[in-house]
Order: structure tokens, then sequence, then C-alpha cells
């Protein structure tokens, strides 16, 4: 039995399928089944996204939860959220994880260093060549490289675009929310390429940085590690990085980290004049500022 503060969850969109499965056509009830039987999944998807895994139309998923007695998809959610509980947060990842390795500095240590070593293995597959060979020839056309990241991914994004810079690809981070993130899409223009950092949850920040790539006509260098995801279907090249964070463990960043550095690196190799040259110029820059810091004007 599933218990929420002392009480027992009552599964409501359960009850009211049950109850009205037999009123509704059959695309409706293909719909309405299938959000039953995917609940975890429909949690992170949008309308389109539920219509093209049930073959049909965002009006008509919309139409099976209204028949259920929802008002759309918000609520839809917010009352499966209520049966299944709270999905698992930071902190209870944390507190899985330092539970698990008992405070124990050698399993600590064995946890970060096996999953950087699973990583590794992935990003030096076969396909995550290619795809990191695909995105090193779409970085190197680019007028500037835009890197996208929110939350830590956003500190990333700012590592990755100084290092650009530095290699003497003009590069910025989108890695801000809301009014904020709007004034930095302004950046995006025709013939620059997006690298993007996104997992499953296909937040609007994701959706609409992509969609203004997309107007623009810029392809998107996904990296994430769930491939299945929206922003997969939407890229242009997919480079899958594990990160962890199974059994409801801390994902790692450092294997983002990782791929960030071998695209850096990749595309400074097959440009090494422009590398040299740009580097060059920020050696003669910092001394002539170490050479007027001492003066007094």
């Amino acid at each position: 039995m599933s218990l929420s503060t002392g009480r027992r969850r009552v599964d409501l969109y359960g009850e009211r399928f049950r109850a009205r499965a037999h009123q509704l056509s059959p695309r409706l009830y293909a719909v309405a089944s299938y959000i039953n039987e995917h609940r975890h999944v429909v949690l992170e998807n949008t309308a389109m996204e539920i219509a093209a895994a049930t073959q049909s139309s965002d009006a008509t998923v919309i139409r099976a939860m209204q028949a259920l007695g929802f008002a759309g998809l918000r609520d839809l959610k917010l009352t499966i959220e209520r049966f299944l509980g709270p999905g698992i947060n930071s902190a209870e990842k944390m507190n899985t994880t330092v539970s698990a390795l008992s405070c124990d500095i050698n399993a600590s240590i064995d946890f970060v260093v096996e999953g950087h070593q699973r990583a590794c293995e992935a990003l030096s597959e076969p396909q995550n060549r290619r795809a990191m060979a695909q995105a090193v020839a779409l970085l190197a056309e680019a007028r500037q490289v835009a890197i996208f990241g929110i939350g830590a991914s956003g500190i990333l994004a700012d590592y990755t675009a100084r290092l650009l810079t530095r290699i003497g690809t003009p590069a910025y981070a989108l890695n801000r929310t809301g009014i904020l993130l709007a004034e930095q899409l302004l950046d995006l223009q025709r013939g620059d390429v997006l690298i993007m950092m996104g997992q499953k949850s296909a937040h609007r920040e994701g959706l609409t940085t992509l969609a203004e790539a997309r107007r623009l006509g810029i392809p998107a260098i996904l990296l994430t590690n769930a491939p299945d995801s929206r922003f997969s279907r939407e890229a242009h090249t997919v480079i899958a990085v594990p990160r962890g964070g199974e059994n409801g463990k801390v994902p790692l960043h450092g294997s983002v980290l990782l791929c960030l550095e071998m695209l850096v690196m990749s595309l400074a190799s097959t440009a090494p004049q422009k590398t040299m040259k740009s580097m060059k110029r920020i050696q003669d820059l910092h001394r002539s500022i170490g050479k007027s810091g001492g003066k007094k004007g």
C-alpha cells in the first residue's frame, strides 16, 4: 500500500481510466492507456511527445485527458505526481549516495573513479568517436559557438566558452533562465553552432533554445545520457555521455567536462596555426597588462 503523510494515496487517474475507458473512442483509449502504463515517462513529456509515442496528435492527447476529467496536461501531471510521490531531488540523491558509501573514503574514491572510467570507455566507443568527428566538423565552420547549460552545467558552459575563445573560436554561454536567458538568446546568429548539455527532462529553457536555433538554421550538438529524449530527436549530432546516477545516486558532471575538453582539443588540432596565433595574442596582451599594471596615472 502506498502511503503519503499517513494517508493512502488515491490513484485518481487509474480510477477515472477504469470508469470511463468504455466511453472512449479507439484513438482516445490508446492515448489514455499509454498514459496509464507509462506514468513516470509522461511526467517528463510534452503533449507532442505523448502524441509521437501514441502515433496521434497533440490535440488528441489533450482530448483524451479532458475525456477523463482533467483540464489539461498540467492538471494530469499534478494528479499523477500526487499519487506517485515527488521525484528524487538533489538532496535526496546526495543522501542516497553518502549513505551507500557508509563514510568509507576508499568507497567514495572508487565511486568517482569507476564512474569516470565507465564514462571514458563509453566516450571512446566507435559511435561516439563518429559523433565527435561530426561535431568537430560543424564547429570548425562555425561563426561563433553557443554553449547551453543550466544549473551545474551552466558553470561548464562558461568554462568551455573560455576554452574555445582561447583557441581562436568565438564562443559564448547560454546558461541563464527566464528573461536573462531570453536576453542571451539574442546573441544566436545564423552561422553559429550550438553545443547543448541536456538530459531527459525537456525543460522550457532547452526547448526554447532549440526552437530558436532551428529558426536560424543553427545545428545543435547534444551531450546527453538520454538518447531517447525530445532534445535528442531535435539535435543534429548526439554524443552519449554517461553520468552515473543509477539507483538514486548523485550523477557526475566530470564526464560531461571530459567530453567538452575532447571537443575543444580536437577542434584546436584541426587548425593548429589558428590556435597558436590566438594563444600568442593572449600572451602578448597579458604581457602588456603586466607591464602597465604597476603604473599609476
